[in-house]
């Protein structure tokens, strides 16, 4: 990424950032959740224009989905994410023994497996529940992970978000030049990349593919990537439980396609794993960030604004 120059709210996030550290590293989890919702609720009058976002989304995701019932839902999904907040904060400071208490893990005998193949995994998820704990809960489980992200414009705060990632084992690959070639390296060492295929990113090829019966470009090198290889494609999805828990759910791999094109083949593994977003996000609705532009890129010929990008292939 570019380097961009520093302004004066640039360091206001940053100290905010330190401070929340700080206090994540003297105060328990209950305490650090309730300031996380409190700075959530504060932050409400500020964030209008994501609000509306989130309503508009809803109601293309769950049309039949009162008024009433939608502000209730951006109401849960709001403390959920305050609670996010205050477990990050907590996460920078917890040992392997406190993420395993906090957070279960069913099916990762599936990754295990699937790593006996010798070439890889690709695991696909989404922005849904505490993806962060995700990521501690597989390092603690033994799993060699690998994710790429996005770097953040600060490199302050890229450092300490690349430090929460791989305190328990696992490898950040930023996206950028290169990337493709040290995913395929990641795999090829047997390891499983974790990738978030749920948003709409400019810079990245892709397939439109349903998402709650709309079409939305989707990122497809994840399917790229294990049609080449040969290797397993795998959702795995986290969410909290009504005392506060968690459970991380490793599903089993998903079928590899085996008729058309390999554009085609492409498109209907990148369809199975948003299938397999979209029924984790209809059972935990209010644990999804609503206000990404999911369907922001409209096929061509669709709408007055829309914009057609090249189909991916596995030449990536």
């Amino acid at each position: 990424m570019k380097a961009r120059p520093l302004r004066f709210g640039h360091h206001l996030v940053f100290g905010a950032l330190k401070l929340s550290l700080l206090i994540g590293s003297v105060f328990p989890l209950p305490v650090l959740r309730w300031l996380g919702r409190t700075l959530a609720r504060c932050a409400r009058p500020f964030v209008a224009g994501e609000r509306r976002r989130e309503d508009e989304h809803l109601k293309i995701a769950f049309p039949e989905m009162e008024g009433p019932c939608r502000r209730d839902l951006r109401r849960r999904s709001e403390i959920h994410l305050g609670n996010v907040a205050g477990e990050i904060a907590w996460l920078m400071h917890a040992d392997e023994r406190q993420v395993a208490a906090l957070c279960d893990i069913t099916g990762v005998e599936h990754l295990h497996k699937a790593l006996e193949g010798g070439k890889g995994v690709i695991l696909i998820t989404a922005h849904a529940g505490n993806w962060e704990l995700l990521n501690a809960r597989l390092g603690v489980a033994g799993i060699p992970l690998s994710i790429a992200v996005r770097e953040v414009y600060d490199p302050r705060i890229d450092a300490v978000a690349t430090d929460l990632r791989s305190r328990f084992g696992g490898n950040v690959i930023h996206r950028g030049k290169g990337t493709a070639r040290r995913l395929f390296a990641a795999l090829k060492a047997n390891r499983v990349n974790g990738l978030l295929i749920d948003q709409d990113i400019r810079d990245l090829p892709g397939v439109f593919v349903p998402f709650f019966g709309r079409e939305a470009w989707t990122p497809s090198g994840p399917a790229g990537f294990s049609l080449k290889i040969g290797c397993p494609t795998i959702p795995a999805f986290i969410h909290r439980r009504e005392d506060g828990s968690h459970t991380v759910e490793v599903h089993p791999p998903l079928p590899r396609p085996v008729d058309g094109s390999t554009e085609d083949q492409i498109r209907q593994l990148t369809a199975a794993a948003t299938a397999a977003i979209e029924q984790h996000v209809r059972a935990h609705p209010d644990q999804w960030v609503w206000m990404h532009r999911r369907w922001r890129t409209r096929p061509e010929g669709e709408g007055a604004a829309n914009v057609q990008r090249p189909t991916s292939n596995v030449q990536l």
